[in-house]
């Protein structure tokens, strides 16, 4: 059953939900983001876009970079330098056949 929320409680829950993802994406580095694409469709770069979109619907100016940042925990260039690793050819068919899109 689906509790009866006030709008605040709902809001605090949905943050505390967002930085336990975050949370657990920073500490699953190994997952690359063409991982996450095939698989469920996002990526980090997705939550950073959605973050800053949503900065900017109340807004807040927000550049991508910064948005990157707050996802990512660190500069995305540095994230990208230390952890990100090449896409396999598998995962890059895998990608394809999903359409190609996240």
């Amino acid at each position: 059953m689906k509790p009866d929320l006030d709008p605040q409680t709902r809001t605090e829950l949905e943050a505390a939900a967002f930085r336990k993802l975050l949370a657990h994406l920073d500490e699953r580095k190994d997952v690359q983001n063409i991982d996450l694409m095939n698989l469920a469709g996002f990526c980090r770069n997705c939550l950073s876009r959605w973050y800053q979109e949503s900065a900017q619907e109340k807004g807040i100016d927000l550049d991508k970079e910064t948005a990157r940042e707050i996802v990512y925990g660190m500069p995305y260039s540095e994230w990208k330098e230390k952890y990100q690793k090449e896409a396999t050819d598998e995962q890059n068919k895998q990608f394809q056949a999903g359409g190609g899109r996240h």
